[in-house]
Parts: structure tokens; sequence; C-alpha cells
């Protein structure tokens, strides 16, 4: 009777999971919650932990980039973005990917890519380079760049002092791993793409397109045209500041004080540092505080902030209430074979449609399991399974920005313009990353 019950709880998991998935927005997060709901006053479970630490990390992280993109500040790095890309249209398959992932790194959200989506588009359109090669990797970094960045919430949900931080895994040991391994994997996916579909003047689809004219009217890319606030550069300046002081205390943690014996911890340093550079940018960059909320990037991380509450609340509950029957049930096999934790975090990647709620709520599954720390950040990247699917906004925008319509969704749904890079992408960086651990850490 137990198992059944149990099943029928794992039952309430899955199914808040996929209606939220479905409905979309911060439907994620309500659904979960009616998830614990529903386990706590139904079945009777305790409550788990509430993922406090990342959600106020998020809200002060958001905040401060939304303070940047109020100030013209995104919009100044996207026209500097524009002019290097266009200096070398030829090589479009492989600068913009880099692109798009160092603007990731810096900002923390691979949202950041929507307004670079069209103007790689055009790029490639006009270079007669086939828009499907560098969009979909291009899109792809983006994502790849969460797991690494020192401003992320997925960053600061494994940095945890109940996470990795407190097996002695801090935010050089991150950096040392996963910046090289998705450079290294963004560059063999690049090079693959180059060579994938054919040659733009050869494809059906575009020369239809041609043919009926949809082609003709070519437009320079919006932000050519945007006048810029002439205070956006302070406000980059600003923000960068915080990045690097975050990487700073990170590296070094006797930079941060210390109250009865014990360090800050970096969940802390990062909130009061983001928020105190968000009024740093406001302030330099002449801003509206008002126009901060109304936002895309402020929208994007209120919803993940409400997804995370939800979900990992959800998934925390479910694995205290049972942490001794589903240790049974895997006894020995994710100690035995680490690197098999993989599936999971990909799987689940999918259906959260979040790294940071995907690494909260299966990090600490990993490593009451006996997964070692280090595997768990080898296998970080797994957590952006979600392009598997493609129905992410950023995947979405990608394919509505190729006017020439090569980047496209398949008639089996799964075979789409990202799964290759995803799948590429997701290996190179893993298997880099367990090189990078094997003789380093």
């Amino acid at each position: 009777m137990g198992t059944v019950i149990i099943l029928l709880q794992l039952f309430v998991v899955l199914a808040m999971i996929f209606i939220g998935a479905k409905v979309g927005g911060i439907g994620l997060g309500i659904y979960g919650m009616v998830g614990v709901f529903v386990l706590v006053f139904v079945f009777g479970l305790e409550p788990g932990s509430v993922p406090v630490d990342v959600m106020l990390i998020i809200v002060s992280v958001i905040t401060a980039s939304a303070s940047l993109q109020a100030a013209g500040g995104l919009d100044y790095m996207v026209k500097v973005a524009e002019r290097f890309l266009k200096k070398h249209p030829s090589r479009i398959t492989f600068f913009a990917p880099l692109v798009t992932w160092l603007f990731t790194l810096l900002a923390g959200t691979a949202h950041t890519c929507y307004a670079l989506l069209p103007i790689i588009s055009e790029i490639a359109h006009k270079a007669k380079v086939r828009p499907e090669r560098p969009l979909s990797i291009a899109t792809i970094s983006a994502s790849l760049g969460c797991t690494g960045s020192p401003v992320s919430a997925a960053t600061a949900a494994i940095i945890s002092e109940k996470l990795l931080g407190a097996h002695g895994i801090g935010m050089t040991e991150i950096m040392m791993v996963t910046i090289p391994s998705s450079f290294i994997a963004i560059l063999v996916a690049s090079l693959v793409q180059n060579y994938v579909g054919k040659p733009l003047e050869q494809d059906p689809e575009y020369q239809r397109r041609l043919s009926q004219g949809l082609l003709a009217d070519e437009t320079e890319t919006q932000s050519e045209s945007e006048s810029a606030n002439p205070h956006a550069r302070w406000a980059v300046m600003a923000f960068l500041l915080g990045v690097v002081l975050i990487m700073l205390f990170g590296i070094f943690p006797s930079l941060r004080p210390s109250f009865n014996g014990a360090t800050l911890e970096m969940s802390l340093t990062i909130e009061i540092l983001m928020m105190s550079i968000a009024a740093l940018i406001l302030l330099v960059g002449k801003a509206d505080v008002y126009q901060a909320m109304k936002g895309n990037v402020f929208a994007s991380g209120m919803n993940a902030m409400v997804s995370i509450f939800g979900v990992a609340w959800m998934g925390s509950t479910f694995f205290l209430g049972h942490e001794q029957e589903i240790m049974r049930g895997v006894n020995g096999v994710f100690s035995t074979y680490p690197m098999l934790f993989a599936i999971p975090l990909f799987l689940f990647s999918i259906m959260l449609f979040s790294q940071a709620a995907t690494a909260k709520t299966l990090f600490p599954v990993g490593l009451a399991l006996g997964v070692p720390p280090t595997i768990l950040l080898v296998l970080f990247p797994a957590v952006n399974g979600y392009f598997f699917l493609p129905n992410y906004p950023t995947s979405v925008a990608a394919i509505g920005f190729d006017r020439t319509g090569s980047t496209h969704i398949g008639k089996y749904v799964v075979n789409h313009s990202f799964q290759l890079p995803g799948w590429i992408t997701t290996f190179v960086s893993i298997g880099v990353g367990y090189l990078i651990v094997s003789f380093l850490l």
C-alpha cells in the first residue's frame, strides 16, 4: 500500500509540472504550489525547504539587469555586438554564438539574446549564409552561458552553502570548469553547424519565399535607428563593476567581511552587491525606475522566481517525505555510476524550463544519492536540456526572426534546428568539464 501512495504522490508531482509547463509563464510556479498543497494537506507530508536564498539572488540580479535595460545599457551592448558581427559576416556562425554566450555570462540571463537574434539573422542572410546555422547555435549558446555566469540564478542555486558550497566548491571552481568547457563546446558545435543544411541559395523554402516576394523589403535592424541614452555607457560600466566584484568576492572569500568567526555567505554577498549596483545604475544611467519594472528582463526574472518557488518546494517536499524509500530504490546506482545522474537532470530541465529550478530541485537529491560534488559540477550543463522541445521562448523567437525559413521545426517536432547543437554542446561541455575536474580539481 505504501508503494501505491508514493506512486500517487509522484503522479501528482509530474502532473503539476506538466500542467504548469503547458500553461506557461508563472503557471509552472503556481501549479507547483498546488502540488505542495496536495502533498501537505491531502497526503500529510511535511513541507520541504523553501529555496529562499536562490529566490532572493534572482530578485537582486534581475533588479540590476532590469535597471540596466531601463538605462539603455542592453541596447548599447547590442549595438557594440552588432558592429562587431557586421565586420565579420562570413564568420557569423562562429562569432554569433560566442557573442550571445558572452552576453549571458555577463547579464546572467539567456533572454538578452532576443535583441541579437534579428541582427544575426539579417547579417547571415545578406552574407548568403544559411541563417539556421548561426541562429540555432547562438540560441543554444545563450542558454549555456547560464551554467557559468557568476550572476545567473542557476549558478546561485549550486553555489549555495547548502549545496556545492558546503563541499568546498565556490566561484573559482565553477568558473574554472564551466567557462572553458562551454567555450570549447560552442566552438565544436559551430564547426559542425557550419556544414548543416543546404546552402541558402539552394534551399527550396528560401527559393519559395524569394519567388513570392516575401524577402524583398529588407530593413535595417531596430537597434540602428533607435536613439541611444547618452548615459547608457556608464550604466554598462556600473553593471560590469558588479559582475567583477561578485567574481572577486567569490574567488577570494577573505575579501568578504566576517561575523562571529564566519565569513559572509556568498548568497548574501550577491544580494547586497547587486541591489546596490542597481541603485548605481539608476543613478549614473539617469534611468526611470518604473521603466525597469516594465521591461521584459524584469518580467522573465520574476517568472523564474515564481517557478522556482513552487516547483523546487514541491520537489523538496516529495523527496524529503520519501528519502529513505528513494535511497533504497536506487541504492548504489548513482554512487557507482555518478555520470548517469545527467539523465534525470536533462529530463527534469525539459519539464521545468529552468536551469535554476532543475539544479535547486535535483542537486540535493544527487548529493543524498552519493553523487560526488565535483561530478555534479561536471554535469551542470545537463540542466540545459529544455532545447529538446522547440517551445522555449528563445527558440521560438529564433524561428520567427529567420525570414528565410531555414530555422524550422520538423514534421516530427523533435527534429528541429536546435537539436544537433544542443546535444553537441551538452556532451562536449560535460566531457571537457570531466577532464578539467580529473586533472585540476
